[in-house]
């Protein structure tokens, strides 16, 4: 064991913004999923009462609009005309989903900014807040604490909102990944909580069984495994530890969640390697080398599981990468210089 072999893989590992570049990476398929979770909210808008002729026509203009900005304006006009309309709810939906097929996330925030300073009732607000959130996240540059901001509003009136507990758990990671790590503590909070909802089968009621569905087994884990970073990021490590490890036993296919566990246990082979390297020649030094080739083995045996488990997906590129570079220090130390075996172990923990 020497300081060669541990200052080499140090560099690595030890960086947390080198650990959070792999943050985040199902966010995208995320917020798709909290659409569609937020999609159905219109069952229970109110059903269509007797209204008068006029304003039944306001409101079939604003469906005949032919683009988004045009139903943004016909809908500002419906409720200028008609504040107290039994059909306010299903414009908002109409226009709110219109908007949010835009691609341009620019133009999507803007105009969902919009709808929402006409659309002030709590019931419409909270289905439009939760797509302004996703617009907010997807600009470029991503407008992380409006989307926060919003978020925060959002669940001091839902407190109880799985998707939004979920979107900013996973936004407290996107900060941290942007070194920006003050909203972590919340976001693990939330993230908790997300979780025991899930667990305790709290199935939102505006959630059918298939995206509930998606939530337990999808989900679940992928909460373990930010709010594990969350606590590694908040210097809890026994904590992030546990919810890593519950991760794992949930999705044992995740290469990210052997990566992080593979960071945990490299402190403790640097505090062992220290230590080894500080004392003389004797039985104590033996013993402690005993100990640090325990967790190099462990290491190895994470280092491989990335390896294996990321192979032929390329948004693990670099991850994957870098998993190679230290497997390949750790085994060839632990093995003489030889990498006989090395690729056999890696075989072991592919997907067949």
């Amino acid at each position: 064991m020497t300081r060669g072999l541990l200052w080499a893989s140090r560099t690595a590992l030890s960086s947390l913004a080198a650990l959070l570049i792999f943050v985040g990476y199902a966010s995208a398929g995320h917020v798709e999923a909290i659409r569609r979770a937020h999609s159905d909210q219109d069952k229970g808008a109110p059903k269509q009462q007797q209204v008068g002729e006029a304003e039944s026509k306001a409101a079939m203009k604003v469906q005949s609009a032919p683009d988004p900005n045009a139903k943004l304006q016909a809908a500002a006009d419906f409720v200028k005309k008609y504040p107290k309309s039994t059909l306010r709810s299903q414009v908002a939906l109409h226009v709110a989903g219109e908007i949010n097929n835009i691609q341009n996330a620019g133009q999507k925030v803007t105009l969902l900014e919009n709808l929402l300073n006409i659309f002030k009732e709590p019931g419409e607000a909270d289905v439009i807040t939760p797509m302004l959130i996703d617009a907010y996240i997807h600009s470029e540059p991503p407008r992380t604490e409006d989307a926060v901001r919003l978020a925060n509003s959002f669940l001091a009136r839902n407190p109880n909102d799985l998707a939004t507990l979920t979107q900013i758990t996973i936004l407290g990671v996107q900060q941290a990944k942007s070194g920006n790590s003050k909203g972590a503590q919340q976001s693990l909070q939330a993230g908790q909580k997300a979780i025991e909802l899930i667990e305790a089968g709290k199935k939102p009621d505006n959630m059918d069984d298939a995206r509930w569905k998606e939530y337990q087994t999808r989900w679940l884990p992928q909460l373990y495994t930010s709010t594990g970073t969350l606590a590694l990021i908040s210097g809890n490590r026994d904590e992030a530890r546990t919810r890593i490890q519950k991760a794992v036993s949930l999705n044992s296919s995740d290469p990210y969640n052997f990566w992080l566990l593979a960071s945990l246990v490299y402190d403790e082979y640097q505090k062992l390697a220290e230590e080894h390297n500080s004392l003389a020649s004797g039985p104590l030094k033996d013993e402690v080398l005993k100990k640090a080739q325990a967790v190099m083995d462990s290491l190895i045996d994470n280092y491989a599981r990335v390896v294996a488990l990321s192979e032929g997906q390329t948004q693990y590129n670099q991850l994957r990468e870098q998993a190679m570079t230290d497997l390949q220090k750790f085994w060839t130390y632990r093995h003489g210089g030889s990498t006989d075996g090395m690729q056999q172990l890696i075989d072991k923990y592919k997907k067949h």
